[in-house]
């Protein structure tokens, strides 16, 4: 240890964590698969919006057949109703495929994001682990040290 004027210059050891590079990798995955789950999310949005406007179109046109029900009847507006309420449930059919597809696709975006949180999550408590140890071992040095430093000075006074 090179000594100064005021006692001994300690030079810190720098802690690297040797597999930080995979740490950085699992927190980029994660990250891309918080984006996936935004997106699928958002996309599972506005699946549920479709379907709520085709439901609310359906009332519109029930509510339209009750009325031309009730006025003179006018057959080619009760069969163009009578159309357009078959055509409405179908879409609904077709929608709520596309809703249940949506909530899958939310589903596994989610269990992705929390395979990735869980990787990045062990890798964090291994460098935490590994840096734990890298303290244990410095201060196991510094202590060494100390007391070479002791038994020297301690030697020097004896003579």
């Amino acid at each position: 240890m090179p000594q100064t004027g005021e006692g001994w210059n300690y030079i810190m050891a720098k802690f690297v964590y040797r597999m930080q590079s995979i740490l950085n990798i699992k927190e980029k995955m994660e990250e891309q698969a918080k984006q996936a789950f935004a997106a699928a999310n958002h996309q599972l949005t506005v699946e549920e919006q479709r379907l709520q406007r085709l439901s609310q179109r359906r009332i519109q046109y029930l509510a339209e057949g009750a009325v031309l029900r009730q006025q003179l009847l006018d057959p080619l507006r009760l069969q163009e109703n009578a159309a357009a309420l078959d055509y409405i449930k179908e879409a609904i059919i077709e929608q709520r495929i596309r809703v249940r597809k949506a909530e899958e696709a939310v589903e596994r975006a989610r269990q992705i994001l929390q395979e990735y949180m869980i990787e990045r999550k062990t890798h964090e408590q291994l460098r935490e682990a590994a840096f734990e140890e890298f303290k244990k071992e410095l201060a196991k040095e510094e202590s060494k040290e100390v007391d070479e430093l002791v038994s020297y000075t301690y030697g020097q006074r004896r003579r």
